[in-house]
């Protein structure tokens, strides 16, 4: 039990000890991550780029341990330290109403004593003959209505008028010293609570406890964050830009520290501060989902019973079935494991990259609904070219694999095309994709509610480069739906190209309605692709309308419409090969994911270098 703060304490208290103690802390944050970052980005790319074999794996995993123990070390630190400001702010604030009483109190002619009473001088009131003795006076902190007005009429009724003073000033000292206690009784526990397992191992549950660490300072921490000055509800780039760039590095760190996912989603910021507070998220969102999985592996129930034959209603010998109880349980470890996978992937990357040039940066990540995970392979803020991917139907953070490394087989292939400059390859899964082809996919809404977020990244993108970047949006299957009602909706885009494959239409009847140059808009559908077949809005679903069925066998109408591939589209269509045919390798639509094999590929990266296909 926290006891008391008692006068002499909070009188020889220093609260600028206690931030003396938090800058400490900062810096070891600041060394923790400098330190992972070098493993990461310099220790194991050189090793992955001359070594191989079982040793060189073992040192990898090793080195892989020993980065996220300082990415542990940085975080925790990061914590107390924002805990140790908060606290220090709070005792401060006690501190000087202590000594803005004591102050006021010796200007009266009044001592405090060591144990927080204050001691008044003899005095007479106007009028009266006699003086009356000095005396001394305790204060009671909290006062109501109703104390405050017996002590007034106590003031009145006495003869030394220095006794109401003396009341007044003990009673501010008592305040004081309760608001000190209250701070001391709600930190106590908090930074007691910050404490690491006695070993080299960061597992599951210190990843859980992380979140639980930083969810209970960022509580307490709220009278001290509050000076802190948030972004800006316009969540505009160019507003977020500045108001990061007005924070002291306390400031920020702080503020990194207690709202990772807040600062890691802002749009405008540079890559490598996104991609530290996302990389915290990720840890800890992969921590809670394996303690979740860890969880339920224990439940596991019985697995077999013994087969009873239908026929004759008798048990079989030697024969065993799994259990009702096991399926269910079974089923939902699947489910779990499931959502492990995409974090995985994305964890993977930083696990595996071998060049500065091929380094993965984490913009955006949540594990809401579907899932969410911006990942740039090349850094976005140096690029000459800036490529950002929008996949389609079926994308979600769970297979957000196949989509990271369609990313980085442009990324390389760009930068094979034209190596005099760097390139960037974004594969942008910030928003809820339709699930389903016959239902979802057929509707805008999930398009609708995308076009802000990706209108706000590729600004965004354009505000931390800074430099003469070239934007290249590339939308698939459903993303291209995407990518074009955002370039349709934002007049000042800054986008120099576009390029839609595999497209059920891009929102508009024409290319140059996407605001862009329409020699800039780029279209490919392979002939096997099942996407040709994709009708227009009246088809299927107004079976009895004959124009529909007209227009389902034209050459230029399609679901979202004017198929971009057709000449009324107005844009400019490159070769791909007709790609496999439906059902090749068990496969319903092999040809609609071809588009990042050899040939095309060559094309998207000779567009995105600012060539010809």
């Amino acid at each position: 039990m926290t006891t008391g703060v008692d006068y002499s304490t909070l009188k020889a208290l220093m609260p600028s000890e206690f931030e003396e103690a938090a800058d400490g802390y900062r810096s070891k944050s600041e060394m923790a991550q400098t330190a992972k970052d070098h493993i990461e980005n310099t220790v194991a790319t050189g090793m992955r780029k001359v070594l191989r074999g079982q040793a060189a794996e073992t040192t990898q995993k090793q080195l892989r341990a020993l980065a996220e123990n300082f990415l542990y070390i940085q975080t925790e630190c990061g914590v107390i330290s924002t805990a140790l400001n908060g606290f220090a702010f709070d005792m401060a604030a006690a501190k000087r109403k202590l000594d803005a009483a004591i102050e006021d109190a010796r200007a009266d002619g009044c001592t405090v004593n060591p144990d927080g009473s204050v001691t008044y001088p003899a005095g007479k009131k106007p009028g009266d003959e006699k003086i009356t003795d000095g005396g001394t006076v305790a204060g009671s902190a909290g006062g109501s209505q109703t104390s405050d007005a017996l002590e007034r009429q106590a003031a009145n009724i006495h003869p030394n008028p220095n006794y109401g003073k003396a009341m007044a000033y003990a009673n501010r000292i008592a305040d004081a010293l309760k608001e000190a206690t209250d701070a001391d009784a709600k930190w106590a526990p908090k930074i007691r609570a910050l404490k690491a397992d006695d070993d080299l191992t960061v597992s599951a549950r210190d990843w859980t406890d992380v979140t639980s660490d930083t969810s209970g300072v960022r509580k307490a921490a709220d009278p001290y964050l509050d000076t802190i000055k948030g972004p800006p509800k316009s969540d505009w780039p160019q507003d977020n830009a500045r108001w990061w760039n007005g924070l002291s590095e306390e400031e920020r760190a702080a503020y990194v520290f207690m709202n990772p996912a807040s600062v890691g989603a802002l749009d405008g910021l540079p890559a490598d501060v996104r991609d530290d507070a996302n990389r915290t998220v990720l840890a800890e969102e992969r921590g809670a989902q394996q303690a979740k999985v860890d969880a339920w592996l224990k439940k596991e129930p019985e697995h077999y019973k013994p087969y009873i034959s239908p026929i004759t209603g008798r048990e079989v010998k030697g024969a065993m079935v799994p259990t009702e109880e096991w399926k269910e349980w079974n089923e939902k470890k699947e489910q779990l494991e499931n959502g492990l996978k995409g974090m995985d992937a994305i964890q993977s990357r930083f696990d595996t990259y071998t060049s500065e040039n091929k380094r993965p940066y984490l913009l955006g990540f949540d594990d809401n609904n579907l899932g969410h995970a911006i990942v740039s392979i090349g850094n976005p803020d140096t690029a000459d070219n800036v490529v950002t991917y929008v996949p389609g139907t079926f994308a979600k953070l769970e297979s957000i694999d196949g989509d990271i490394r369609r990313a980085e087989l442009l990324q390389d292939q760009a930068e094979r095309t034209d190596p005099s400059r760097s390139t960037a390859s974004i594969v942008w899964l910030g928003y809820d994709a339709p699930q389903s082809i016959m239902t979802d996919a057929t509707e805008t809404k999930w398009a609708d509610e995308a076009q802000e977020p990706l209108s706000n990244f590729v600004h965004g993108i354009q505000e931390a480069n800074g430099g003469e970047v070239k934007q290249t949006l590339l939308g698939h299957s459903y993303g291209s739906l995407v990518a074009g009602q955002t370039l349709r909706d934002n007049l000042d885009l800054p986008v120099d190209n576009a390029i839609m494959v595999g497209s059920p239409g891009v929102g508009v009847d024409h290319a140059k309605d996407l605001n862009i140059p329409a020699d800039h808009v780029w279209a490919a559908t392979a002939k096997n692709d099942l996407i040709n077949l994709a009708p227009p809005p009246a088809g299927p679903l107004a079976p009895l309308n004959p124009e529909a069925y007209m227009e389902l066998f034209d050459d230029h109408s399609i679901v979202h419409g004017t198929d971009p591939v057709s000449d009324e589209f107005g844009g400019r269509v490159f070769d791909v090969p007709d790609g496999k045919l439906p059902g090749a390798g068990w496969e319903m639509m092999p040809a609609h994911s071809q588009y990042w094999e050899e040939k095309p590929l060559r094309s998207l990266a000779n567009i995105v270098t600012g060539g010809q296909p």
